[in-house]
């Protein structure tokens, strides 16, 4: 049974950082692409990085810089640190996964999970 379990929010004032993780099992991690989507209430689910098997990483403009996206295969676990937090970075942060061998995230290949909550104050 695949499990993708966030964790690492919370609430934080602008200009802070957080490090998001997921924990990652009932695949083979090694071979899988993974990425980190996020949605806003009222807004489209946006994709905010992803990290290839390969660990070739991609990351949207609206975080370029800023956050950065890794992998630890020994540990089945995928990290979002997030450094210099903007308001606008308010959301519930999802982590996915894709296909073996894929270069992609395929964000609807699992059902939805809960998320973690990241608050960024004024």
């Amino acid at each position: 049974q695949v499990q993708l379990v966030e964790s690492g929010g919370g609430l934080v004032q602008a200009g802070e950082s957080l490090r998001l993780s997921c924990a990652a099992s009932g695949f083979i991690f090694s071979l899988t692409p993974m990425g980190w989507y996020r949605q806003a209430p009222g807004k489209q689910r946006e994709l905010v990085a992803t990290i290839t098997f390969a660990g070739n990483t991609n990351h949207a403009d609206s975080v370029k810089g800023r956050f950065t996206i890794s992998r630890d295969n020994a540990k089945n676990t995928v990290y979002l640190q997030m450094n210099s937090l903007k308001p606008e970075d308010t959301a519930v942060y999802y982590c996915r996964r894709g296909k073996y061998y894929s270069g992609r995230v395929d964000p609807d290949l699992d059902s939805w999970g809960q998320g973690t909550q990241v608050t960024v104050s004024s």
